[in-house]
């Protein structure tokens, strides 16, 4: 799109200054104003004039004015009813033609800036044409000409201004617009982060205290040693969510932080989350053989935490795999267990609706990768994999 010069901009904001200035005013007034001021030039030509002209040459000068209130709505139709009687007037007293025609002026200037394309070119050629074979001298042409082109000239330049006013304005419109979009996008994507953080945190951490709870009643006489492990667990996990909300919420409450830089969990905290799923009584084998940039490390580390959740809420598992190895260019990620196995619940993409399983495949596109859950071979147990790119 074309862009507005530094003389073009203060043209028209003098032009705004203007038109705010006289905001308040009807157009007709200020129209009938012109009219008037219009014909008052033209009649006093007349009685200036050392030839005693009869009443009909002063209707003539001042219908040559009469039209103007009208110029804004009907442009071409007012160039046409101010022409008519200006012609006569020119042909049986020209003498009486004032030096500067205002109202030609004022109605060639509205019809270039308000006029449609073909009676704008018809103006013009009428212009030169009519200057140029109606002038008795060249300096007549030329005075004519300079003062009717100019007009038309000043007319289109305006007419270009409200259009680059038009299209600047439409430009800030949809800039504004994708801004507003581009937030509400920016708010959606952090509030579906910040509840796969808490869905994450609080899901793994409850499932181990309730399933600790639960068990440690049943042992605490007949297996005093183990009843103290199932409390310890439950401290540990409860501390562990308290450190891990006040990341989130420690982001939350600090406006000037940069989501980016808030502590995220790595695969070097991975170890701590399975020694309390082991602690519940399920056997687990980790195998972390790759590691990769931290987003990447932050992802599987959910992935894996919600997955073994899952285990516990859902498998009724006696083991489970963790292996996390490199694969080509990516992070593969596993964990399987030999619990009953049951399906997913087909939904969007396969997936269930459960808010475990999408946080785990939203995870994985937020990276790049993908991810999948399923039951293992043959039916037996439940298997979650993910592939997570590790860039370059």
């Amino acid at each position: 799109m074309e862009r507005m010069t530094h003389a073009q901009a203060w043209a028209a904001g003098r032009t705004e200054r203007v038109r705010a200035r006289f905001a308040g005013v009807s157009p007709y007034v200020l129209d009938s104003a012109l009219a008037a001021g219009s014909a008052g030039v033209s009649v006093w030509a007349v009685v200036n004039d050392d030839v005693g002209w009869p009443w009909w040459v002063y209707l003539l000068a001042t219908a040559t004015a009469f039209p103007l209130p009208w110029r804004r709505r009907y442009p071409g139709a007012t160039v046409l009813a101010c022409a008519i009687p200006s012609t006569v007037l020119s042909v049986v007293a020209h003498s009486v033609m004032p030096q500067v025609q205002l109202y030609a002026v004022v109605g060639i200037y509205t019809l270039a800036d308000r006029g449609r394309g073909w009676q704008r070119w018809s103006l013009l050629v009428a212009l030169v044409v009519g200057n140029i074979l109606g002038t008795r001298s060249p300096n007549g042409m030329l005075f004519s000409l300079l003062t009717s082109v100019g007009s038309y000239v000043f007319g289109s330049l305006v007419r270009e201004l409200r259009r680059l006013a038009r299209v600047e304005a439409e430009r800030a419109h949809q800039v504004g617009l994708r801004a507003a979009s581009d937030a509400a996008r920016a708010v959606a994507e952090e509030r579906g982060r910040i509840a796969r953080e808490m869905h994450d945190i609080l899901a793994h951490a409850v499932s181990l205290m309730v399933i600790q709870a639960e068990a440690g009643p049943l042992v605490v006489r007949s297996d005093p040693e183990r009843a103290i492990k199932a409390f310890d667990t439950i401290a540990d996990s409860g501390r562990d969510a308290m450190v891990q909300l006040r990341r989130v919420l420690g982001v939350l409450k600090d406006t000037d932080a940069a989501p980016e830089l808030a502590p995220q969990p790595t695969l070097a905290e991975l170890p701590a989350v399975v020694a309390r799923v082991r602690a519940s009584g399920v056997r687990v084998e980790s195998e972390i053989e790759a590691y990769g940039p931290s987003d990447v490390q932050t992802a599987a580390y959910r992935i894996v935490q919600e997955a073994l959740t899952n285990v516990l809420k859902h498998s009724d598992a006696q083991s489970v795999v963790v292996r996390i190895a490199r694969a080509g260019d990516a992070l593969a990620i596993e964990v399987a267990d030999d619990g009953r196995g049951a399906p997913v619940v087909a939904g969007i993409d396969g997936w269930s609706g459960g808010r475990g399983l999408v946080g785990i495949r939203e995870r994985a596109a937020a990276c790049g990768g993908s991810a999948s859950a399923g039951p293992g071979p043959d039916g037996r147990g439940f298997v979650v994999a993910a592939r997570l790119p590790l860039g370059a």
